[in-house]
């Protein structure tokens, strides 16, 4: 697998005067997306549960601010209406509107065949993510329709498109966020308001740091992602600097991959950690330990 060889560089500004808020923007993705927001010009907002985390990512956030981009944080839980509001209400502070939202909190639980699915661990993974993506489409979009317009984007996966066997609550909420940025992009439309989705394919986070490198599961990745390597926080921000900038004014109600091709093919075998714990039977229905 050789190495990529970039050519060129990446402009950067264009966002001055704008006001966007990236939730889950501690780590991972949300975070390399509030950098290249504040890299140019946009007052961001960061928010999450963790307030060291979130200081921790806005001090790193700021000393890479250009073209009068700035940073603050708001810590809160994104399925609690009431934190919501008021992140909203912060993040709306710095120009007194708001024009774009990148709602990047989410995350799994429960892995396992659907018949041995915890239900309510089910109902928590859907919450953490289609919950508060709706939570967040309901308290931005009057701060948006009061700036004249604005972008919403919605952090899916390729788990949302092509199957992810055990992998529960997840591929179901993913898609869920696809289906609500579509409707809100015609709900919204006649107000100037954009809805897309994203939809990363593996993506080298903290979290995925848990699949260990030489493992089955690791080189399923590998073998169904035609480009043949690992994906980057930052490749997942710069398409969503895109959908938050002018640049893709007359792009709306789309749901775009970030996967090195890996939804041409399948999604990972995950038979490797689930069926010790489980069972091989178990995998196609039969009970647990059978």
């Amino acid at each position: 697998m050789g190495e990529q060889k970039l050519k060129g560089s990446i402009p950067t500004g264009g966002l001055e005067g704008m006001a966007v808020l990236v939730t889950g923007g501690g780590t991972g993705i949300g975070a390399a997306t509030a950098t290249r927001l504040a890299t140019d010009g946009a007052a961001v907002t960061i928010c999450g549960r963790t307030e060291s985390k979130l200081e921790d990512a806005a001090k790193k956030i700021q000393a890479a601010a250009g073209h009068g981009g700035s940073i603050q944080f708001a810590a809160g839980d994104v399925t609690n209406e009431a934190d919501v509001e008021r992140i909203m209400a912060k993040a709306a502070e710095p120009t007194g509107e708001l024009d774009g939202v990148v709602a990047n909190a989410g995350g799994g639980g429960g892995m396992g065949p659907y018949h041995l699915q915890d239900t309510e661990e089910f109902i928590r993974v859907l919450h953490l993510n289609v919950l508060s993506t709706m939570l967040c489409v309901k308290h931005s979009v009057p701060y948006m329709v009061k700036a004249g317009g604005g972008s919403f984007v919605g952090m899916s996966s390729i788990a949302g498109q092509v199957t992810h066997p055990y992998f529960g609550a997840y591929c179901v909420g993913k898609a869920g966020i696809e289906q609500m940025m579509m409707n809100a992009a015609d709900e919204f439309g006649p107000s100037h308001l954009r809805f897309n989705s994203i939809r990363p394919g593996f993506i080298a986070t903290e979290i995925m740091d848990g699949v260990p490198r030489e493992s089955d599961v690791y080189n399923s990745y590998l073998e169904n992602t035609p480009m043949n390597d690992v994906g980057q926080s930052e490749d997942v921000a710069h398409l969503a600097r895109y959908l938050v900038g002018q640049e893709s004014r007359w792009v709306t109600g789309c749901a775009i991959n970030v996967d090195g091709g890996h939804a041409l093919r399948r999604g990972p075998n995950f038979q490797q950690f689930i069926e010790p714990a489980i069972g091989k039977a178990a995998l196609s229905g039969h009970p647990a330990g059978s």
